[in-house]
């Protein structure tokens, strides 16, 4: 370890001119960027993260290197000093390259979450043979009864790709695709999903929603794409959206106004709408009318067509749609502006 150690503080100090010394609780190694005739030992040794000691003019840092407890020092007791310890530690522990005692799904479930510094996942990615490709994350929710069918399926979907996936919690697995070297397999992440989707159908008789991540340049970005995803799940079960397959794409709206404080979306509500049209965003049937209007594209003739209704009955209640709330969502504008004000709607109630 002595040499390993000694060329990790060297390339330290070559990107930090700091002199380094390393030493183990038991003083039995070290490591250090200079020639030293002692190992200069802390007054304590009862000290957590960093520990400036005026008696011999040093500041110590505890540190781990390849899950050993080691003690640093640099020379100095000033603030400066300071901060160049909690620096050099974190450096240390960053290259360390620290193996995770985890089992391959936990370890794709931390790598996922945002849990592991670059080089975990760099251990992670040599250790399961990771492709170096781009991906992308669906998590998909699911029902528990099925659990180890639906995993059954995820199983052979990735088997030849390289393909990836965990279970994150009880009702929700994340599966991480990567890019193909045929660029004409899938037309999008979107399509992908959706043949996912239908192949778990048709072998477990289950259905599953799908969130859908972006896309990312390989697997160190990858927990993006899953909190997308995962937020796609969320944001959809909010809006009560019809359809197994959710982009994040969809909802970045309805985050953004998640995010802002409920007094807000209050006031900005009052703004958009007057107190007679609030009973037509509670009707459950001229909302749902509404939303299958405006996911076929204001398309008169196959609204009717889906929702088994007469062209007249679909036109009386878009008309009075627009009677109570003063939009007429046969216009694209108005129509983004029921759409703002459903998901204002739902947000605050």
């Amino acid at each position: 370890m002595d040499s390993e150690l000694n060329l990790l503080l060297k390339g330290i100090k070559e990107k930090t001119g700091i002199d380094i010394v390393v030493f183990s609780d038991g003083m039995k190694y070290s490591a250090s960027t200079t020639p030293m005739r002692e190992i200069l030992a802390p007054s304590t040794k009862n000290f957590n993260g960093v520990y400036q000691d005026a008696l011999n003019g040093n500041t110590y840092f505890k540190v781990k290197y390849r899950n050993a407890g080691l003690i640093g020092y640099i020379r100095g007791v000033s603030v400066v000093e300071k901060n160049y310890a909690f620096l050099v530690s974190e450096l240390i522990e960053n290259a360390s390259g620290t193996e995770l005692a985890l089992s391959k799904p936990e370890y794709l479930k931390s790598v996922l979450l945002g849990e592991c510094n670059h080089t975990q996942i760099q251990n992670f990615e040599r250790k399961y043979s990771t492709p170096n490709k781009s991906c992308f994350v669906l998590v998909i929710s699911i029902n528990t009864m099925r659990r180890s069918e639906i995993a059954d399926v995820l199983t052979s979907f990735g088997e030849d790709d390289g393909d990836i996936f965990t279970l994150m919690d009880d009702t929700h697995f994340a599966y991480v695709k990567f890019a193909t070297d045929d660029a004409n397999d899938y037309q999008s992440a979107n399509d992908f999903a959706s043949f996912l989707a239908q192949s778990v159908k048709e072998e477990t008789g289950a259905s599953v929603n799908i969130g859908v991540g972006g896309s990312v340049k390989s697997i160190f970005e990858v927990s993006n794409s899953y909190q997308q995803a995962l937020m796609a799940v969320r944001m959809s079960a909010i809006m009560n959206s019809r359809g197994e397959i959710h982009s994040f794409k969809e909802y970045v709206l309805l985050k953004m106004l998640e995010d802002l404080p409920k007094l807000k979306l209050s006031e900005s509500l009052e703004v958009l709408l007057d107190e007679n049209a609030r009973e037509i965003f509670t009707d459950t049937e001229m909302i749902l009318t509404a939303e299958e209007f405006l996911e076929n594209s204001l398309n008169i003739s196959e609204t009717s067509r889906k929702l088994y209704l007469h062209r007249n009955t679909l036109m009386y209640r878009l008309d009075k749609i627009e009677r109570e709330t003063g939009l007429n969502i046969r216009k694209f504008s108005d129509a983004v502006t029921f759409r703002l004000v459903t998901m204002l709607f739902k947000l605050i109630k």
